[in-house]
């Protein structure tokens, strides 16, 4: 019987029962945490290999950007406030303006849906154009047949 041989092997188990004894210890004794670990006990993640090196800013290029922001805010300070201008109303913005033309013709034809609402009939009259032709309507008539045509005929 080898005496030395046994003493490591007892000394090396009492070793891993002390181990194992303190990780459990260990266990009872912290309450377990919620949320993100304190920073000692964060390690610090391996740099990704796809993934460059982000790129950190010089102290002059710092500094360069803080000067011109805060000459930019002196800039915008020094200026007096605008005067508040009248809320322009939601209905022209973005409209152009309406012709003169265009009102006379719009008022015509609100005028004869009015009558006609009202039981008149009001005479139907187009603003601003002749009424066309007998001659002109089968001319144009001719015409627009013959492009259906043609246009069933290309597809």
């Amino acid at each position: 019987m080898d005496i030395q041989g046994m003493v490591a092997q007892l000394r090396q188990e009492a070793s891993r029962i002390e181990h194992a004894i303190a990780a459990l210890v260990g266990l009872g004794f912290q309450p377990a945490r919620r949320g993100r670990p304190p920073k000692a006990q964060q390690a610090a993640p391996a740099p990704h290999p796809s993934r460059p090196k982000r790129r950190r800013m010089s102290p002059a290029a710092r500094a360069r950007i803080a000067a011109a922001k805060k000459a930019w805010w002196a800039k915008r300070k020094a200026k007096p406030e605008p005067k508040k201008v009248a809320p322009v109303s939601k209905k022209s913005a973005g409209r152009k303006p309406m012709s003169a033309a265009m009102r006379k013709k719009l008022s015509a034809m609100m005028k004869a849906r009015w009558a006609q609402r009202k039981g008149k009939a009001a005479p139907k009259k187009r603003a601003g154009r002749k009424p066309m032709s007998a001659a002109a309507r089968e001319k144009l008539s001719a015409m627009m047949k013959a492009r259906w045509a043609e246009k069933k005929t290309k597809a």
